[in-house]
């Protein structure tokens, strides 16, 4: 095992970059379609809840984005084991960077939850395009309204705290 903790050492920077790049997907991948197609298709359903257009143009949205977050679920499991191999090889501690400690705890506290739900959502069992595929349309509406609502409570979260997680990563404030 030494040997492998010999190698990821000398492969630091390597490792960094990757951790730089994943997290940079991560973060924005879905963001312009957040803004520009999500929010304005459901807020348009909202105000013209009979509108068959706007509901079909949501419903493709949504389906849409569902496919486009791929590239963000691809990147933030290798944000975390990229992650865990600075700390390991890196020779931090949480108890000597609390900087660090404090950007673990906004990653395990609010990031994860918030990504197994978005997975889920995206592509297991919420999977807007699989459920209309298999003709239940009542669980269909029903996953469309909890997306929405899912995206209006950890907007708030994503817009605070990515940002101070990459303040904390760069300025090591304390």
């Amino acid at each position: 095992m030494l040997w492998l903790f010999d190698w990821l050492q000398s492969h630091y920077l390597d490792i960094k970059f990757l951790h730089v790049i994943s997290v940079a997907m991560w973060s924005f991948s879905t963001a312009v379609a957040y803004r520009d197609y999500i929010v304005p298709t459901f807020l348009a359903v909202e105000k013209y809840p009979d509108d068959k257009e706007r509901l079909a143009r949501r419903n493709w949205a949504m389906e849409r984005f569902d496919k486009g977050a791929v590239l963000e679920h691809i990147a933030f499991p290798i944000v975390l084991i990229t992650g865990a191999l600075m700390f390991w090889t890196g020779g931090w501690s949480l108890a000597s960077w609390s900087w660090f400690a404090a950007k673990m705890l906004i990653v395990a506290g609010i990031f994860l939850p918030i990504e197994i739900v978005d997975y889920y959502i995206s592509h297991f069992g919420g999977n807007k395009e699989k459920i209309r595929l298999s003709g239940n349309m009542e669980r269909y509406a029903s996953m469309m309204q909890f997306h929405w609502l899912f995206f209006r409570i950890t907007a708030v979260f994503i817009v605070l705290f990515i940002p101070l997680s990459y303040y904390l990563a760069i300025t090591k404030p304390f």
